[in-house]
């Protein structure tokens, strides 16, 4: 089984930078497909970010390309979602989600199958 677990968040002012990162565990040997979405009050649960553990490939949405970078780390227990140049639209509480690379690589919330708890961001203007 695949857990999950975001670690970092904060409160920033609008143009500041946050690193949140996702610890996972579980079947090191089939690959995964590791995403970032967001919810704020009131809305509905977005795509932020995906990688490809294995691979490295990645993909965004459009209104956080050239502001987010999302990677993971070496030895894949690891996947980080830099945020630059933050803005108060950003605010939301950012989950960490997995699902099967046998699966399409995309950002639709209803085909990744494990989440974390989720940290919340906030940029104020």
């Amino acid at each position: 089984r695949v857990r999950l677990m975001e670690h970092g968040g904060g409160s920033v002012q609008a143009g500041g930078s946050l690193n949140v990162s996702c610890v996972y565990s579980g079947d090191p040997y089939g690959g995964y497909y590791m995403a970032w979405f967001r919810q704020a009050p009131g809305k509905e649960r977005e795509g932020v970010a995906a990688v490809d553990v294995l691979s490295g490939r990645t993909l965004y949405r459009d209104s956080v390309k050239g502001r987010f970078t999302v990677s993971r780390s070496t030895a894949y227990e690891t996947v980080y979602l830099q945020m630059n140049g933050l803005e108060p639209e950003d605010t939301a509480v950012y989950v960490c989600a997995a699902k099967p690379a046998v699966r399409e690589f995309d950002l639709n919330v209803d085909d990744y199958n494990v989440w974390g708890q989720g940290t919340q961001v906030t940029v104020s203007p």
